[in-house]
C-alpha cells in the first residue's frame, strides 16, 4: 500500500460524492465535514489506518478541488512512541527527496520522538504513530510519503490491512 494509492482512492470517492457534499455544505457545513471524514475513515479502515482530512483555515472546506490533495492525516499505531527505523534515516531521506526542506526533530518529550519537515508551502509532522501533511502535496511529497509508509510505518505495498491486529481497534 502506498500514500499515493490511498489519497487517490480518497479523492476519487470524494469526487464521486461531490454533488451531495456541495448540497450539505450549503445546508450544514458541520454535517458536510462529518460526511467527508466518514468517507476518509471508511477508506482508511480498508487499509488498516485512521485517515482524515483537515480544513485548517476558515472556508477551506469549500475548496472542493483540494479534497484529497492536501491536509491529510494518517494514524497508524496510536501508542507508538519511537520510530521503527532510525530518526536520522527519516531526516536524511526527506533531504534527499524533497526540495530544500527544513528538517528537524520535533515533539521530543516524555520519551517520544518525531520529525518535522518544513517546506515553502507545506509541513509534514512525522510521528511514530502518525503522519500529517499540512498543505498541498506535490510529486516529491507524495514520493516521500510513499517511502515513509513502507519504511517508517512498514506498510507493505498492495496489502490491505497491513497493520498488526493491535491497530484494528482504531
Amino acid at each position: 500500500m502506498s500514500f499515493s494509492l490511498i489519497v487517490t482512492e480518497l479523492r476519487m470517492e470524494l469526487v464521486s460524492n461531490m454533488p451531495q457534499i456541495r448540497i450539505l455544505l450549503k445546508k450544514s457545513p458541520a454535517m458536510a465535514f462529518t460526511i467527508i471524514n466518514e468517507t476518509a475513515s471508511r477508506i482508511g479502515k480498508k487499509y488498516g489506518i485512521n485517515l482524515s482530512l483537515n480544513f485548517p483555515q476558515r472556508g477551506k472546506i469549500e475548496d472542493f478541488e483540494s479534497y484529497g490533495t492536501e491536509n491529510v492525516g494518517m494514524v497508524f499505531q496510536r501508542n507508538s512512541r519511537n520510530f521503527l527505523i532510525a530518526r536520522d534515516l527519516i531526516k536524511s531521506k526527506a533531504i534527499e527527496i524533497l526540495d530544500k526542506p527544513d528538517v528537524h526533530d520535533a515533539y521530543m518529550y516524555e520519551g517520544k520522538e518525531g520529525v518535522r519537515v518544513m517546506l515553502e508551502n507545506s509541513r509534514l509532522d512525522i510521528l511514530p504513530a502518525s503522519l500529517h501533511v499540512w498543505g498541498k502535496f506535490d510529486d516529491n511529497i507524495t514520493k516521500f510519503c510513499d517511502w515513509l509508509l513502507i519504511n517508517c510505518y512498514q506498510l507493505k505495498p498492495g496489502v490491505e490491512g497491513a497493520l498488526s491486529d493491535t491497530n484494528s481497534k482504531l
